[in-house]
């Protein structure tokens, strides 16, 4: 067993990087443990390995007696001063304790020990390596899933996707190679977890980063991210020099730098706006292609109402409000959307005023009137060219009181 003990340290050592002291330490541990049930005598009991041998020896530290009341702590005088010739009673002297079978015992424990050492070390060495890889991008494969938790092969180590950082909308198939990014490295009582998301801002942020070379060298600026994982992604982004155009950068040519993430990101829907200072530029930035009439900002409440036509209402607001939700998100300002109703009120203001002339100069009623002017006769000119039937027809009267308002209308033109 020694030769091949000392030739698995040598091993493990030499090709795992675990120093030879940890080693001789964990299986001195796990052998004291387990050599309690075998040694006669374990007072004080300790594991003696020799690193260059590979000799295993059981030691206690035993009081020196007249007459063994207790095997597991004494020792006779007569056989005490076998091992130290001027014991005497009372001393505590070092006895070697190793049984028999204690070779079985240490090589299946040997063995149990190295390989939980070996276990822990590489947990370590997970720690180690990733520890300040928080915020990068990674590479793998997916394995297996654990309930819905999805368990990517990084090559040496294995990486955990919680269900909460999957992409709702994405599916995922054992082998599949999928990147991902690293929220952080756990250390918790099964060891060390790096834990990976594809839901993320910040993985559209570092696939930006590793896309467009203006990113990463700090000539463009990403400013402000809003993303609604699997849908649709918002990024704001800026550039100190004025003849940088940094939307264009993250576009690239032909939309070829854009056209590249939004294929990692399974066709998500990527809107690349222009950060501004100015807050109402900034809305409006956010907001597009929707066109904006009116924009009315309260500081206090950080909020923002913004008035649109009709026909762009919707695009404002987004798919179930999603285009509202993600702009909010970006700019930090509450997103009121609704009508532009000032057109509206005009329109009623110039109708209601054309139906009370017309009430005016003619025996109709104001709802008569207010008829007359949606079917187009806003004026008395207009209703000139009126017959009686028109008369009958719209205001839904009989043709005595038709012809006695076709008749008022001509004697108006006569006045004038």
């Amino acid at each position: 067993m020694n030769a091949e003990f000392i030739a698995m340290l040598d091993y493990l050592e030499r090709e795992r990087g675990i120093k030879r002291e940890i080693l001789l330490e964990a299986v001195s541990t796990a052998l004291l443990s387990a050599s309690k049930k075998s040694v006669s005598a374990s007072r004080e009991l300790r594991i003696d390995i020799n690193p260059k041998t590979g000799e295993i020896r059981a030691l206690a530290n035993l009081v020196v007696v007249d007459e063994v009341a207790n095997p597991q702590d004494e020792i006779e005088l007569s056989k005490a001063r076998k091992i130290k010739a001027d014991a005497n009673v009372g001393d505590i002297i070092e006895v070697e304790v190793t049984p028999k079978n204690f070779g079985r015992i240490a090589a299946q424990t040997a063995k149990q020990a190295m390989m939980q050492r070996i276990r822990q070390a590489e947990k370590e060495m997970i720690y180690e390596e990733f520890k300040d890889r928080a915020g990068e991008i990674v590479s793998g494969t997916v394995r297996r899933f654990d309930r819905s938790d999805v368990i990517l092969d990084l090559g040496k180590f294995e990486a955990i996707m919680p269900q909460r950082e999957r992409v709702v909308v994405e599916d995922y198939n054992v082998g599949d190679r999928l990147r991902a990014y690293v929220v952080a490295v756990e250390n918790g009582i099964r060891g060390p977890e790096i834990i990976v998301s594809r839901s993320h801002p910040n993985f559209v942020r570092r696939l930006f980063e590793l896309e467009v070379s203006e990113i990463a060298d700090g000539t463009v600026e990403i400013r402000g991210i809003a993303r609604e994982a699997g849908y649709r992604t918002k990024i704001a982004v800026w550039s100190a020099k004025e003849k940088v155009d940094p939307v264009g950068a993250c576009v690239g040519m032909r939309g070829s730098r854009v056209k590249n993430i939004v294929r990692e990101l399974n066709n998500e829907k990527v809107d690349i706006i222009r950060w501004s200072s100015d807050p109402k530029e900034y809305v409006l930035e956010a907001l597009k292609p929707a066109k904006v009439k009116n924009l009315a900002f309260d500081t206090e409440k950080k909020s923002v109402q913004i008035s649109v036509d009709e026909d762009q209402l919707s695009l404002a607001i987004g798919k179930k409000g999603q285009n509202a939700r993600l702009t909010s998100r970006l700019t930090g300002w509450e997103i009121n959307i609704g009508r532009d109703t000032s057109a509206t009120t005009v329109v009623e203001q110039k109708v209601a005023q054309a139906a009370q002339t017309l009430a005016g100069a003619l025996p109709v009623t104001e709802e008569q009137a207010l008829a007359l002017v949606k079917s187009g006769f806003t004026n008395l000119e207009g209703l000139r060219d009126a017959d009686v039937q028109d008369l009958v027809d719209i205001l839904a009267v009989d043709e005595t009181k038709a012809r006695e308002i076709h008749e008022a209308v001509h004697r108006q033109e006569l006045v004038q």
